[in-house]
């Protein structure tokens, strides 16, 4: 059994790239040396000597042909080196073990977008992707009920299995040392600080956000990590911290991350920040509320009016009361979250669906 894993690349990136970095980096300390499928190596991780890699080089086809023909190649890649099972991070219809992090006629759906002739592609693909693999594993229910929904594949050939996260990267620090960072960050000392990461300013919910902190007479502030912010988006109380590389460090500083996205498959984002002891302001609906447990979340409608008791303004409020009477960091993170994030557990998992795949002698 030679074990694969495919994706679009094995670099530091976000979403499902960060994830089969993590899963190489768990197979790794269990001993197992996998055979990698990209698109992209990033040589200079120490990751990429940890796995055999299988270039895949796609730049001469036109960008929205190049995850037909990756797929294609891959298929032909798992034949000529005899590669099972494969888990399939991306859409390919060669998947055994088939990664569904997203659907994309949920996203379209939740961003009220028309289906072009490339999202039928992608969708087809996607069908492939599901249809074709011996297992399915969602990274939250909402996937399970999306790939039953809009694919119409059986509960019984899905299995849950929640994204895993680095509880060494991110983890508490002290009072000290935190405030070290909230200092080294400019972040006010008498201001409630909220923290948005985002690398796509629409799906999070950036222009809601930007709304509400450019109305609020609260002592509040926004900063934003990743994507510059839009001209359109500057005020007194909201700042760009850029692209960050230490965004454990941030979780840490600031007092609450905000998820406002309107599609969030699940949201590690969330996750990360519970873990540095940040609380979270979560838009129901977004995946990773399935697992963070008041008071690690509080939760908002996402289309509620400001006078609305569940709603944004609400919610907000509520998250400055609590900074103010010093209640608001959680000290034992992993209390509050309805997982086993760790790295072990999740490839453990991984590797007893693989075996279970394994044709009997």
């Amino acid at each position: 059994m030679r074990l694969a894993i495919s994706n679009h690349g094995l670099r530091a990136s976000g979403g499902i790239e960060r994830y089969a970095l993590t899963v190489v980096r768990g197979l790794h300390a269990l001993g197992v040396k996998p055979v990698v499928i990209a698109k992209a190596f990033d040589a200079s991780l120490p990751e990429y000597g940890w796995v055999e890699p299988l270039r895949v080089n796609v730049a001469w086809v036109p960008g929205k042909l190049r995850d037909l023909v990756f797929d294609r190649r891959i298929r032909a890649l798992k034949r000529r080196h005899g590669l099972f099972p494969l888990i399939a991070c991306n859409q390919t219809g060669a998947a055994d073990i088939a990664i569904c992090g997203s659907t994309h006629p949920g996203f379209l759906q939740a961003m009220g977008q028309a289906e072009r002739r490339s999202d039928r592609w992608k969708i087809a693909l996607e069908q492939e992707h599901l249809t074709r693999s011996a297992v399915i594993v969602a990274h939250s229910q909402r996937m399970a009920a999306e790939v039953q929904r809009f694919h119409g594949i059986a509960a019984g050939k899905i299995r849950l299995l929640y994204p895993p996260v680095d509880g060494d990267r991110f983890s508490p620090v002290d009072d000290a040392a935190r405030a070290a960072l909230r200092s080294e960050l400019g972040l006010a000392p008498d201001r409630t600080v909220f923290l948005l990461a985002s690398t796509g300013h629409k799906r999070k919910g950036l222009d809601l956000l930007v709304d509400f902190f450019r109305r609020t007479s609260l002592p509040v502030d926004l900063v934003v990590a990743g994507r510059p912010l839009p001209a359109e988006a500057q005020a007194p109380n909201i700042r760009s911290l850029g692209y960050r590389r230490d965004i454990e460090n941030v979780y840490r500083a600031v007092d609450f991350t905000v998820m406002a996205s309107r599609y969030e498959p699940f949201g590690l984002v969330g996750v990360e920040s519970l873990l540095c002891g940040t609380p979270v302001l979560c838009a129901r609906g977004v995946g990773c509320a399935e697992v963070l447990r008041e008071p690690a979340q509080i939760p908002f409608t996402l289309d509620a009016g400001d006078q609305a008791p569940d709603g944004f303004a609400a919610a907000v409020a509520e998250a400055v009361k609590r900074q103010a009477a010093g209640t608001h960091r959680i000290a034992e993170p992993l209390a509050h979250l309805g997982y086993d994030p760790s790295v072990a557990h999740h490839v453990r998992e991984l590797l007893a669906l693989a075996e279970a795949l394994r044709p009997a002698p």
